[in-house]
């Protein structure tokens, strides 16, 4: 049951819902600097939304699952792939920094080692074990050639 809302668009979505909470009721007067604060925090939620539709699109191609707890049908290294092994997961990190700039939450930074660590835990190492399992050594070769955030 709980499994169907164990997605990381939700945890994403509970962040900056976090975020925006501290950004309204708690500000502390602390601040980036509006201009480069916009400019940064609207070129971070851009690109990590770019980011995570050419993932979606490569994945697409390749007629397998984006859903994080399914089990995947071919190993997909081409694209946005071969710059990170977890594109859709470091677009959602730069859409949350990017909103986190944007609203100047600058308390909220903490969030950002805070969903990483999530990430990592719930769906990226699973998500790895499987794909170790079933790609043998392509999911090896890949590995090392290709790392997991940058």
């Amino acid at each position: 049951m709980f499994r169907k809302f164990d997605l990381p668009p939700l945890w994403l979505l509970a962040c900056l819902c976090l975020a925006w909470m501290q950004k309204s009721a708690l500000p502390l007067g602390l601040g980036f600097g509006p201009v480069w604060a916009d400019l940064l925090g609207g070129l971070l939620v851009g690109g990590g939304v770019l980011m995570a539709v050419l993932a979606l699109v490569e994945m697409r191609r390749a007629r397998t699952t984006f859903m994080p707890h399914e089990e995947p049908d071919s190993l997909v290294t081409s694209g946005v792939f071969r710059l990170s092994r977890n594109p859709i997961y470091l677009g959602d990190v730069m859409i949350l920094a990017g909103f986190i700039l944007f609203w100047d939450a600058v308390p909220s930074l903490v969030l950002l080692p805070i969903y990483v660590w999530l990430l990592e835990k719930r769906f990226i190492e699973p998500e790895e074990a499987r794909l170790r399992r079933k790609f043998v050594a392509s999911f090896r070769k890949y590995e090392t050639q290709t790392r997991r955030w940058l």
